[in-house]
């Protein structure tokens, strides 16, 4: 059944689609990131021990957010590429590539203005940061391995394995603050036990992580739209946009 289902996604068909949607994703998300870095930048109290400084968490989190459930969309896509031979969900997944190497890029820098001030160092060698670091690298090591390619097919199997066997690094990130005893906090949100961050501000930085995620999903169709009209340039399709 799910077979059958993922067969009828024609290239053209996604075009027309996401045509349609990506101008209301990326709306939104300018309406939500807005909203959630007024009230998260000049509305929301100071943190009682780190003061202002506790801002840019407004950016931080999010695009850390961002960067990993980016490259889950990546493994999700290699899956169904690589089993049912989708040519759709093989542009997905560079688009998610390529977005989640720019937003873990950003969380890595903004974790470093944080990290200074707090830790007194622009950086650290802690299990947080350094599982971050591989997971930009990973991005990287996707992009150019399906660039080495002149065959697509090829390309698409070999980032197809390189994507699944990497996405073990993710729960690691994730379980990092937990399973070692690292300078980076453990999580302040998405735990088992209610969230530690007080209502006034965590409520923008949800509202900010949505607008991020809109942005996310806006600018990754816009981006595998792009893909897909180099793939498909020789078609009639495309010749008749």
């Amino acid at each position: 059944m799910l077979k059958s289902l993922l067969s009828k996604i024609s290239p053209e068909g996604y075009y027309k689609f996401t045509s349609a949607i990506i101008p209301w994703l990326l709306t939104l998300s300018l309406f939500f990131i807005s909203f959630g870095l007024y009230q998260g930048l000049f509305v929301a109290p100071p943190d009682y021990q780190q003061g202002d400084a506790f801002r840019i968490m407004y950016v931080h989190v999010p695009s850390a957010w961002i960067s990993l459930f980016a490259y889950s969309v990546v493994f999700f896509s290699a899956i169904i590429s690589l089993i049912w031979h989708v040519k759709v969900y093989d542009v997905i997944l560079l688009a998610s590539c390529k977005l989640g190497a720019l937003f873990t890029l950003f969380t890595l820098l903004t974790g470093a203005i944080w990290g200074k001030p707090m830790w007194g160092t622009w950086w650290a060698w802690d299990a947080r940061l350094t599982s971050e670091l591989i997971l930009f690298f990973l991005y990287l090591s996707i992009l150019l391995l399906h660039g080495s390619f002149e065959d697509k097919k090829k390309a698409a199997s070999a980032v197809n394995i390189l994507a699944i066997i990497g996405f073990i690094n993710i729960p690691i990130i994730h379980f990092s603050v937990e399973w070692w005893n690292t300078l980076h906090q453990g999580p302040s949100v998405i735990k088992l036990s209610t969230p530690s961050i007080a209502g006034e501000m965590l409520t923008p930085l949800i509202i900010t992580a949505l607008g991020f995620t809109l942005f996310f999903f806006g600018a990754m169709l816009k981006s595998s739209q792009n893909i897909l009209l180099d793939y498909e340039k020789n078609k009639l399709w495309v010749k008749s946009i």
